[in-house]
C-alpha cells in the first residue's frame, strides 16, 4: 500500500511584517492530487484568511501546531527556515524552500548532516538554466516603487512633481535578471497609477542609466554619474559579497535628496572571515517590518564596525521585497509550483524523480540536495 504524500505548511515566523502563505486555491489542488496537507494553526491569517476558507478549497486539510507541521514527509515554505524549525524535521524529510546553494555552502552541510533531503526552489531550472519558480519582477516593482515614494518626499524645489524639473535619473548597478526588471519598474515610476500623474502635469520622465562591474570600478566616471543621480539601484550579483561595490566615500558625490535602493539584499555577516557585507558601504539591512531608512536613524549605526557609515543619505531595503504585496506573491509562486508539485505527488516523492526523465522531472532533480554538487 503506497503512504499518502504528507506535506506541511509552515508560516514564515522571521519578522511580524512577514504575512505570506499559499492561498486555499494552491492548497486545494495539491489535496485533488492526492497529498495529505497540513497546515500550521493560524496559517493565512496575515492575508485575511481563515481556517474555513481552506476547508472549502481542500475539505480534508488538517491545522497542526508548528512541531507537527516540520515532522511532515515534505515541507514547503518560501522563505529558509529558521535553526530551530529545521531541528523538528525527522531524518529523512524533504524541504522545500529557497536554500540558494551556491551562496550558502553551510545550509547544505547542516541539511546534509541532518540526513534531510532537500529541493531549492530556486534551483529549478529548465534545460537551458532559466529559474521556474522566481519572483524577480516583484523584487524590482515593489522597490522601486517606494523608492519613488520616498524620493517625492525628499526632492527638492520646485518640487517632484512639477513640470520645470528635470528628469529623474536612476542610476542602476547590476544588469542582471533583477536588473533588467529595473529598467521596466524604473521609466514607470514603480507605479502606473503615479506615472499617469505625471505625465497628466507634463513633467518629465525618468532617465534610466545601467552600469555593470566594468565601469564601477573607475572612480572618474562613476563620481560624475552619482552627482547627478537621484535613485541609486543595487541589483548587483558579486560573486565576492566581502567586496563592496559603492564605497561609503562615494555617497557623498549624491545630492543630499537621493534614495538608496538594495535590491540585491546580501546579508551582513560580521562573523565571517572576511565579513560579509553589502554592495553599497554602510546601508541598514531591512525587513518587513521597516524597509525605510532616513539618514538620522539608528539601524545605520548597528551596520558591522568594519564598514563606515559617514556618509548617509535615505535608504530603502527589505530582505523580502515580493513579501510587501503578499496576495499577489503567493499567487506567482501557486502558479509556477503547481506542475512541480503534480510531478512530485505524481511520482511518488523525491525519490520517484528521474533527472533524465520528462521536463519537471529534469527541473526538479537540478533542485535535489542529494544530487547537488557545488
Amino acid at each position: 500500500m503506497t503512504l499518502p504524500f504528507s506535506i506541511g505548511l509552515p508560516q514564515m515566523h522571521h519578522e511580524a511584517g512577514e504575512r505570506r502563505a499559499f492561498l486555499p486555491s494552491f492548497v486545494g489542488r495539491m489535496e485533488r492530487l492526492g497529498a495529505q496537507v497540513t497546515l500550521e494553526t493560524g496559517y493565512g491569517a496575515g492575508m485575511g484568511y481563515r481556517p474555513g476558507d481552506y476547508r472549502r478549497a481542500a475539505p480534508a486539510v488538517r491545522f497542526a501546531p508548528l512541531e507537527e507541521v516540520y515532522r511532515q514527509s515534505y515541507v514547503l515554505v518560501v522563505r529558509y527556515p529558521t535553526p530551530a524549525e529545521i531541528e523538528l524535521m525527522p531524518p529523512g524529510g524533504c524541504l522545500m524552500t529557497m536554500i540558494h546553494y551556491p551562496t550558502r555552502p553551510e545550509r547544505v552541510i547542516d541539511l546534509r548532516r541532518r540526513g534531510l533531503e532537500a529541493i531549492s526552489l530556486d534551483s529549478i531550472k529548465d534545460d537551458v538554466g532559466r529559474r521556474l519558480i522566481e519572483n524577480l519582477r516583484s523584487v524590482a516593482w515593489n522597490g522601486v516603487e517606494v523608492a519613488f515614494q520616498l524620493l517625492a518626499q525628499t526632492y527638492p524645489a520646485p518640487g517632484f512633481a512639477n513640470p520645470q524639473r528635470p528628469p529623474i535619473r536612476v542610476t542602476l548597478i547590476g544588469a542582471g535578471a533583477v536588473g533588467s526588471q529595473v529598467v521596466g519598474a524604473a521609466i514607470r515610476y514603480g507605479d502606473e497609477a503615479l506615472r499617469s500623474r505625471m505625465i497628466s502635469l507634463g513633467a518629465p520622465g525618468v532617465q534610466v542609466t545601467t552600469v555593470d562591474f566594468d565601469l564601477t570600478g573607475h572612480h572618474a566616471p562613476m563620481r560624475e554619474l552619482l552627482t547627478q543621480t537621484d535613485i541609486l539601484v543595487d541589483a548587483t550579483q558579486r560573486p565576492d559579497p566581502s567586496q563592496v561595490v559603492i564605497p561609503n566615500d562615494w555617497l557623498a558625490y549624491l545630492p543630499s535628496h537621493a534614495v538608496l535602493v538594495d535590491l540585491s539584499v546580501d546579508p551582513y555577516d560580521g562573523a565571517a572571515n572576511p565579513p560579509k557585507v553589502k554592495g553599497i558601504e554602510g546601508i541598514p539591512q531591512g525587513n518587513l517590518n521597516q524597509y525605510i531608512f532616513a539618514p538620522d536613524d539608528p539601524a545605520w549605526n548597528q551596520t558591522p564596525s568594519c564598514l563606515s557609515t559617514k556618509h548617509r543619505r535615505h535608504v530603502v531595503s527589505c530582505y523580502s521585497w515580493p513579501g510587501l504585496h503578499p496576495k499577489t506573491c503567493m499567487e506567482v509562486y501557486g502558479r509556477q509550483l503547481q506542475p512541480i508539485m503534480r510531478t512530485l505527488i505524481t511520482k511518488g516523492g523525491a525519490a520517484g524523480i528521474d533527472p533524465n526523465g520528462r521536463f519537471f522531472q529534469r527541473a526538479i532533480a537540478r533542485a535535489q540536495l542529494s544530487r547537488w554538487a557545488a
